[in-house]
């Protein structure tokens, strides 16, 4: 059984994983034997995790690439099939969070909007059309894409992220039912509230635990072995689904636990 859970062979590319929850994927799918693919538009950091890639074993290779620009990411495919020939799975999971809390609709820029779009939806939509002809003509492959709770649940004042993710939720539905009868499936991995370097600038102002049944928030290694499970054969007869990993937030409803109204309720 647990060869299933074996990446050996295995060619992915993943999006976002020069920091956080990306790094901790990328790592984790190394040590199940994969050959990684590091983009991201900042070259250290994800050179850093190819060389940590490397001290594994596992074969990887950075590829600098702004996902938010078609031709960036028509090279970054390109590059990958060149190098290694194919591409089994593609991981996407480039995403933003705001370095300030939820503000006003009024306040949004129209640069505010396209840029947190671009980034967590557009972003996945580009690798997985510029990926999609090569998966279909080889009669296999794995689209995994990254959301979030927010993608589940409305947030106040949280426009760009909770309408990015959403749509991260449908577009995997949407390629599950169109790639699925050619061999491709695809599949959402929606983490919860993850202690990372971009929620501690941006979240500092939410009760820690608070709304968390376990009481705690993830621990980015946590969110590996899910990748590795998705990325996997264990994971074949998924497809078109949501994989929740957030201790609970979500299993008491979509509001989060022990919510309470900022506006008392008027019966009257």
């Amino acid at each position: 059984m647990l060869n299933k859970l074996s990446l050996k062979e295995t060619v992915v590319v993943i999006t976002g994983a020069g920091t956080g929850l990306g790094e901790e994927m990328a790592l984790s799918m190394a040590q199940a034997g994969a050959c990684v693919v590091i983009a991201a538009r900042r070259s250290g950091p994800i050179n850093n995790v190819v060389e940590k890639i490397r001290k594994i074993g596992a074969n990887s290779i950075a590829v600098t690439t702004d996902v938010t620009i078609p031709k960036q990411v028509n090279l970054l495919i390109d590059t990958t099939l060149k190098e290694f020939g194919k591409i089994d799975v593609l991981f996407n999971n480039a995403g933003i969070v705001r370095a300030h809390g939820g503000i006003p609709i009024w306040d949004i820029t129209d640069e505010d909007w396209r840029i947190g779009i671009d980034t967590n939806l557009s972003s996945a939509f580009y690798c997985s059309r510029a990926v999609a002809k090569h998966m279909v003509s080889r009669g296999k492959g794995k689209i995994i894409n990254v959301s979030s709770g927010f993608g589940l649940r409305g947030g106040r004042d949280n426009y760009m992220y909770s309408c990015s993710k959403g749509g991260v939720i449908q577009l995997t539905r949407t390629l599950a039912t169109s790639l699925g009868r050619y061999g491709v499936t695809s599949n959402c991995l929606v983490p919860g509230y993850f202690l990372t370097e971009g929620t501690r600038q941006s979240n500092d102002h939410l009760p820690k635990g608070e709304f968390i049944p376990v009481g705690r928030a993830g621990r980015p290694e946590e969110v590996g072995p899910c990748a590795v499970f998705l990325a996997s054969a264990a994971s074949d007869y998924m497809n078109g689904e949501s994989l929740i990993i957030d201790g609970g937030g979500l299993s008491g409803g979509y509001a989060p636990t022990h919510y309470s109204q900022e506006i008392p309720i008027n019966f009257g």
